[in-house]
């Protein structure tokens, strides 16, 4: 039995999706608050909801260490997705509790259980630079610096939980996906950017990153789990390119017109202080922060040649994946 958390986000949605199609024995984690309206609505896209109406959820929290060790009974394998995404400075104790005390807690209940491998997701965002800014893999060691983003400390010391179940006799496997596209709530993490676009995006910053298709991410993951690899890391980043390529590249999916507009280093810093001021006044989060406007500037390339050779894994072409969630976005806005 396969015990997994996050599972009404968009990576957990369609890691439970492939464990149902495969026939895979899993049991899934929910919040009494949560909605299962986004996990509902991955499973339409994929005329699959015969499978969703299947799955086994659990009521519980992996903040609330007794509801966790009830519904981790009799689960053998674990697939930990639940997490917090936000480059927000309101959400740095919200993600300090989700990311790092929540993983630990999954820790520490599997170890009570008897668990014996566990697969977690984390994120290129736990990975340090190189000195020559040359492609970063695996060996590339987190380093604290004046520009790390909260988000990626919270993720960090996530990651040194897990790496401490493996200490204590549990096998575990890590990935580390890049920006993860995919469909679910369009206005929320990275599929927000097919909404801006579509809603209108005039600015285009000169920095460059990973992507990833979201189905690519957890065929990994699920890949990982049931394969011989224990106690590593993986990249998962399917393509390298700069964002106003890939922003391009949505927008002509869309027939919108491109962003027109460079964002120079002045401009940058001007852009997340006006955010910050009217975040103040509004009580809204802001669209733009410091941590977002320096990420959006730097370059980073992401290697995934470890995983490629493991798995003999091919990923999704990226202009596939564009055009697929494109047009399931367009077809919502109906």
């Amino acid at each position: 039995m396969i015990f997994v958390t996050g599972g009404t986000g968009l990576v957990g949605s369609h890691v439970l999706l492939k464990l149902s199609q495969q026939g895979n024995n899993f049991r899934a984690l929910k919040r009494s608050s949560s909605s299962l309206k986004i996990c509902q609505k991955v499973f339409s896209y994929y005329n699959e909801i015969e499978l969703f109406e299947k799955i086994s959820w659990v009521e519980g929290d992996i903040n609330d260490i007794g509801s966790l060790e009830d519904a981790i009974q009799g689960c053998t394998m674990v697939l930990h997705c639940a997490a917090i995404v936000s480059f927000s400075p309101y959400d740095v104790d919200l993600m300090k509790k989700v990311n790092t005390e929540g993983t630990a807690n999954v820790v520490n209940v599997a170890l009570d259980a008897g668990v014996q491998k566990i697969g977690y997701v984390s994120s290129i965002a736990t990975l340090g630079t190189t000195k020559n800014n040359t492609i970063i893999n695996e060996s590339c060691d987190f380093k604290f610096t004046k520009n790390i983003s909260n988000y990626s400390i919270t993720k960090y010391f996530a990651e040194q939980e897990v790496w401490r179940a493996a200490a204590e006799g549990i096998d575990v496997i890590i990935i580390n996906p890049s920006v993860i596209l995919g469909p679910g709530d369009w206005q929320k993490g990275s599929s927000q950017i097919f909404e801006k676009i579509y809603n209108g995006l005039n600015f285009y910053s000169t920095g460059s990153t990973g992507y990833v298709d979201v189905v690519d991410v957890a065929d990994i993951l699920v890949q990982l789990l049931f394969s011989s690899a224990k106690n590593e890391r993986y990249i998962v980043n399917g393509i390298n390119l700069k964002y106003q390529d890939c922003f391009n590249k949505i927008a002509e999916a869309m027939s919108k017109p491109k962003a027109r507009i460079k964002v120079t280093p002045f401009l940058k810093e001007v852009a997340w202080r006006i955010e910050a001021l009217r975040s103040f006044v509004t009580g809204k989060s802001p669209l733009i922060t410091r941590e977002t406007a320096n990420s959006a500037m730097s370059s980073k390339a992401y290697d995934s040649k470890k995983i490629k050779s493991f798995l003999s894994f091919e990923f999704t072409d990226f202009d596939d994946t564009i055009r697929k969630y494109v047009s399931w976005f367009l077809a919502d806005q109906e």
